[in-house]
């Protein structure tokens, strides 16, 4: 109908990657730090539809070395979100400021997180984590991310 042509060999070929795919694409675990992502089922889809030859490997959606959360080793010290976003928190609360630093010192800037992250850390509702949020993206601080599913973002450099 769209104009792609497609057989059955690769989800012959795949099958067990396909099914580990789309169960990736639709599994998170907060507690745990895994997110759901599309990055494989998109790498299949891609070689499916675009004739592309991306390795299809089961062993690169394994979870289980996910399992251990990665904490930012920053040392004996804070590290100082004023002087790291200056020019961005000023006009934030003592409070917002406090909440940032505790996201981050969570996540680092590697980490990517969503609102239900931000709800459990900080002991917020989904509206006030949701306002903190769209306030982080706002100033710069925080990006959107894709691939990880909906609604993730990351600390920006």
């Amino acid at each position: 109908m769209l104009g792609f042509s497609a057989n059955n060999d690769i989800f012959a070929d795949n099958a067990w990657y396909f099914r580990n795919a789309l169960v990736r694409a639709n599994y998170t675990n907060l507690q745990k730090g895994i997110h759901e992502t599309t990055e494989y089922l998109e790498l299949f889809l891609r070689n499916l539809l675009l004739n592309e030859k991306n390795e299809l490997n089961n062993r690169d959606m394994h979870i289980s070395g996910l399992l251990k959360m990665k904490k930012v080793d920053i040392g004996e010290q804070k590290v100082d979100i004023e002087s790291m976003y200056s020019g961005k928190v000023e006009s934030f609360s003592g409070k917002t400021i406090a909440h940032i630093q505790k996201l981050f010192e969570t996540f680092g800037f590697n980490g990517i997180f969503g609102r239900g992250a931000v709800c459990e850390i900080l002991g917020l509702k989904n509206s006030s984590a949701s306002k903190l949020i769209a306030k982080l993206v706002g100033a710069g601080i925080i990006e959107t991310v894709s691939g990880y599913g909906k609604g993730k973002y990351r600390f920006l450099k």
